[in-house]
């Protein structure tokens, strides 16, 4: 939970700071809140999962990567589309908030399953049990 709030933090004063510059404000937050959204919403399903059945993680991740897909293709047809943000500016900062939070993501699954490889080791390294 504390990665969902790293994201959400960094992203939020990203935006906020690239807003200040001479681009369209609401095409950078728009940029922003579709990866943003996604990331979070699979960070605390990946948790979930992880936490009941481990050895389960493989399924929903390609079951999160083909939902991601279908969503990014509907929220960019109607960010450009219907709500009419500027092209560029709105491409440039769903990019770089796609490349940073997967990123995050990425890096919080490594550690998860770090932390569980300990674990299993040091149950391994234990005294010896029969039966």
């Amino acid at each position: 939970m504390k990665l969902v709030w790293w994201m959400v933090g960094g992203s939020v004063l990203a935006a906020a700071a690239a807003s200040l510059g001479p681009v369209s404000p609401r095409a950078i937050w728009l940029g922003m809140l579709g990866p943003l959204a996604a990331a979070v919403v699979s960070w605390l399903l990946m948790l979930g999962r992880y936490r009941k059945n481990p050895r389960g993680m493989t399924r929903l991740l390609v079951q999160a990567f083909a939902a991601k897909m279908a969503f990014f293709a509907m929220y960019v047809v109607v960010a450009l589309g219907i709500a009419r943000v500027e092209p560029v500016p709105f491409a440039i900062s769903f990019a770089g908030f796609y490349l940073a939070l997967h990123g995050a993501e990425a890096a919080g699954l490594y550690r998860l399953q770090a932390r569980g490889l300990r674990q299993a080791e040091a149950s391994l390294r234990g005294p010896l049990k029969n039966g």
